[in-house]
């Protein structure tokens, strides 16, 4: 998984990760949605129902980007939200979408490395992670951090893509990924290699039952799949 690079730079994979959503970040939640086709708003609207659903009111959402997720728990109910994130240009357009949604006192942004997690121990009621950790440089070192500052019996919910393994999921995802996604990508970010990238970083992620079995390696218990939209993505979560 750390082999998969955006830029395959003298950098470690952590600060080509930050450099390359600093490049983004301007256009960063145009692409998503319009590339998704707005599919990815669903995906985070059945997360956030889980997260209320565990009644959660204390919230981590680790690699945050432009805190979407971050500002759709908090208008939905969860009390205080801390969003954390690598690249200071996405947190820089979140906390202008915080602002802008009167949610200064609910939701808090700030610099923060996912395997090095700058919370005390036991602090969160649950903890989020949105379309992020496929970018971490040790995933497994990710989930121990994200153990350690969740409280006792508290859930960890990842969103993730998926390798779609059945018609017609995979024949979406082969044609949308590989051709459709980088191509507007370049056009629209003028980073080559961003949503290059991408695709490829989907594919080295450890899915499925993998990616259960690593959660659960790493001090996780009840770890569950849920798949969304014929396998294209995938709610997983667990409990401390």
């Amino acid at each position: 998984m750390s082999s998969v690079k955006p830029y395959y730079s003298n950098k470690t994979k952590k600060e080509e990760v930050a450099d390359m959503f600093d490049n983004i970040s301007p256009k960063y939640d145009f692409l998503n949605h319009f590339l998704s086709l707005g599919i990815d708003i669903s995906w985070r609207k059945k997360a956030v129902k889980m997260v209320l659903d565990s009644g959660a009111q204390n919230v981590l959402d680790v690699a945050t980007g432009t805190a979407d997720l971050a500002i759709m728990m908090a208008k939905k109910g969860c009390k205080k939200v801390t969003g954390s994130d690598i690249s200071e240009g996405m947190l820089a357009i979140g906390r202008e979408k915080v602002t802008r949604e009167g949610l200064d006192g609910v939701v808090t942004l700030q610099s923060g490395d996912g395997e090095n997690l700058p919370f005390p121990d036991n602090t969160f009621d649950a903890i989020t992670v949105s379309f992020g950790i496929r970018n971490f440089e040790n995933v497994a070192k990710g989930l121990q951090e994200m153990n350690r500052v969740l409280k006792k019996d508290g859930t960890l919910f990842v969103l993730e893509f998926s390798n779609p393994k059945k018609f017609p999921g995979k024949q979406f995802y082969q044609l949308h990924f590989k051709f459709i996604l980088p191509f507007w990508g370049r056009i629209f970010s003028k980073d080559t290699r961003a949503y290059t990238y991408l695709p490829e970083s989907v594919k080295a992620f450890p899915d499925g039952q993998a990616f259960l079995d690593l959660m659960t390696q790493n001090g996780f218990r009840t770890a569950k799949q849920r798949t969304l939209s014929l396998g294209v993505a995938s709610i997983y979560s667990a409990k401390k």
